[in-house]
């Protein structure tokens, strides 16, 4: 009846005040843990779970913590004690509940063992399996034993929580090649691509460190390999800078070629075709070549060794010039100078030099990107209209 009475004076009644029961207390703030590092500073964890979501976390840290009704022990190779419970490592690993299900114990109690890391790691991995939470500062430390255990008890969340922890800051050059094994081991390929390409690119800082000498004498047949892919990377970046060489010069080409046409039917500056009045106000040239070419143009008019071989000056001049017939669609209209004369002198040219020719101009029509032959009809046919 007390019970009764006290909900009744409490209940609200038309001209009595209303008493209100005191709130409960909000719940504390959550330790600073982490779920799968998605809100992870690089110096600590940023909780952004519902009050919910962490009081439940809270509650699961502090069954691990307090261990109330363990009925697992699990052991370290250095001689620690971890009490866990049954269930929970069972659902949270299936290679777990396969050892729980052959442990040997007294009574309800199980133990199990995990060998080849720290107790300390093993006390992290057993509370992510708890709560999927973890302190940076341990991630920081133990991250290569726990990939290790998360893959190794197929734990795939706190697996991706690794593989993403060293991909955004814990993978160093230190610790790069014993990564890359691991990642091998552990069949993490994106973690085993970023780690190559941090050996490739830093290869002479990480070949001196211990990680690289240990490798060296536990997997030489891997050394190897590295060693390959290093010298295969440096002969792709030679190959890559000649490619860029080569197709800045195939451009340079090209702007010669148009730069020719455009002298030969407009005239530029203070040079073109007899027919071409010229004046002081003209708009700046728009084509790069146009002022080199002009000078080569000019020496070739006045050269008294204008003959192929005679004048290294010269020589570019015939080269330009039987380059453009090679490119040119319409020799009759053209306004190019010889270029009906190369034309004719293509049929009685070497099937070799046909072949240089044809690759050259191949290589500048790829590079300029154009199918087909460059437009220089259009350009070079202007007959006074």
């Amino acid at each position: 009846m007390g019970k009764m009475e006290m909900i009744t004076n409490t209940s609200p009644r038309k001209g009595v005040n209303n008493v209100h029961p005191t709130p409960p207390p909000l719940p504390t703030k959550a330790p600073e843990y982490g779920r799968k590092g998605i809100f992870m500073s690089k110096r600590s964890a940023v909780t952004r779970y519902s009050s919910a979501s962490s009081t439940a976390r809270d509650l699961w840290d502090s069954l691990f913590d307090g261990g109330y009704r363990a009925d697992v022990t699990i052991k370290t190779d250095d001689g620690g004690i971890i009490y866990a419970h049954a269930n929970v490592l069972g659902m949270a690993s299936p290679v777990l509940r396969g050892m729980l299900k052959r442990a040997k114990g007294f009574g309800k109690k199980r133990s199990i063992s995990i060998h080849g890391v720290h107790q300390d790691a093993v006390r992290v991995f057993i509370r992510f399996l708890y709560s999927s939470r973890y302190k940076y500062e341990e991630m920081k430390e133990f991250v290569v034993p726990l990939l290790v255990l998360s893959h190794a008890y197929a734990v795939s969340s706190l697996k991706r929580v690794c593989e993403q922890q060293l991909e955004h800051g814990l993978l160093n050059l230190e610790n790069v090649v014993d990564i890359f094994q691991l990642s091998l081991l552990c069949n993490a390929p994106r973690l085993t691509l970023i780690s190559h390409r941090m050996i490739l690119s830093n290869f002479k800082a990480v070949s001196a460190t211990e990680g690289w000498k240990s490798m060296r004498n536990s997997h030489p047949g891997l050394e190897k390999e590295l060693l390959e892919s290093v010298i295969e990377e440096e002969n792709n970046q030679k190959e890559k800078i000649r490619k860029s060489k080569e197709r800045k010069i195939y451009l340079e080409l090209f702007e010669a070629m148009e730069a020719l046409v455009h002298i030969c039917r407009d005239g530029c500056r203070t040079i073109g075709p007899h027919d071409k009045d010229f004046n002081q106000n003209q708009t700046p040239c728009k084509y790069r070549a146009c002022k080199g070419l002009e000078l080569l143009v000019r020496h070739f008019a006045g050269c008294k060794l204008r003959v192929p071989g005679g004048c290294i000056h010269c020589k570019r001049m015939w080269q330009l010039l039987e380059l453009h017939s090679r490119l040119c669609a319409d020799s009759t209209s053209c306004r190019v100078p010889l270029c009906s004369n190369f034309k004719e002198k293509v049929k009685k040219q070497s099937k070799k030099d046909e072949i240089k020719w044809k690759i050259l101009v191949k290589k500048i029509l790829r590079t300029k990107r154009i199918g087909g032959s460059v437009s220089f009809i259009a350009s070079s046919t202007s007959m006074s209209s």
